[in-house]
């Protein structure tokens, strides 16, 4: 994890399965996967992602979810908590 500009980095590393659980917060964040694949669940809606997807915004106050598809995978979550 690294803070620049106002903007919170966490960078994750995960095998199959792992990632974060559902969840929800009060802002917004973008998700990009770096390498590997993961499924972003938001609601009742899922997508996958890989490194050559757009990055993802996870909308404040709904429910989502991560899970890498693949072992090795890297994602990252970038937010301004109190911003968006």
């Amino acid at each position: 994890s690294m803070t620049y500009g106002g903007a919170i980095v966490n960078v994750y590393h995960a095998n199959k399965g792992e990632g974060i659980a559902m969840h929800s917060h009060p802002y917004s964040h973008a998700t990009i996967c770096h390498a590997g694949s993961c499924k972003l669940t938001q609601e009742d809606k899922s997508i996958v992602v890989d490194k050559n997807s757009i990055p993802v915004n996870l909308l404040a106050g709904k429910m989502h979810e991560i899970e890498a598809l693949e072992d090795d995978t890297v994602f990252v979550n970038v937010f301004a908590e109190g911003k968006y």
